[in-house]
C-alpha cells in the first residue's frame, strides 16, 4: 500500500476533489457518528486540506486552521479515516504528517485539537495533552488536547 499526502487550500481544490472530500466527511460525521450537524462550515476557506490517498484514492483527511480564526494557535480537526481503509495505520501516519505541517508552517505555536474522548490516549501518543474537561459537541463526548511547541511525539 503506497500513501501519498497531498496538502491544498481550498481555492486550489479541484471540483472533484472537493466533492470526494465532502462525500467522506459527510459520511464519517454525519452518517456513521449519526451526528446531524452542518459539516462544512465557515473555516473550509482558513485551513490547510490534507488528503491522504491509497492508489490515488481518499483514504483519509484532516484540515489544519490558520492560527487566530478558531482559536489562537493553529488547530487539526475533522480528523477521519474512510472505513474500508481503517485498521491499516493511515490515521496515526496522517496525524503524524498534519503535525509536521503545522509545526512547520506555525513554528514557535502549540497545536490545538478537540478531540473526542475515546481517541484520548491514542493522541496522547502523538504528544497531546488533555486540558479541561470533557464536553458534549454534537452529541459526542469531546476533550480539548494540546501540543506544545518543540515537543515531537
Amino acid at each position: 500500500m503506497k500513501l501519498e499526502f497531498k496538502w491544498s487550500r481550498l481555492e486550489s481544490l479541484t471540483a472533484l476533489e472537493l466533492y470526494e472530500i465532502i462525500k467522506a466527511r459527510e459520511s464519517v460525521f454525519v452518517v456513521e457518528q449519526n451526528c446531524p450537524y452542518q459539516e462544512t462550515d465557515d473555516l473550509d476557506p482558513h485551513a490547510w486540506h490534507l488528503s491522504a490517498l491509497v492508489n490515488g484514492e481518499l483514504a483519509a483527511y484532516a484540515r489544519v486552521v490558520e492560527p487566530g480564526i478558531k482559536n489562537n494557535q493553529p488547530s487539526i480537526g475533522r480528523v477521519m479515516t474512510l472505513k474500508k481503509f481503517r485498521g491499516q495505520n493511515i490515521g496515526r501516519a496522517l496525524m503524524e504528517e498534519a503535525i509536521k505541517f503545522t509545526e512547520q508552517k506555525y513554528p514557535e505555536n502549540d497545536i490545538k485539537i478537540s478531540a473526542q474522548v475515546y481517541l484520548q490516549k491514542f493522541y496522547e501518543s502523538l504528544g497531546f495533552y488533555s486540558f479541561g474537561e470533557p464536553y458534549d459537541e454534537d452529541g459526542i463526548s469531546h476533550i480539548d488536547m494540546i501540543k506544545h511547541e518543540n515537543m515531537s511525539a
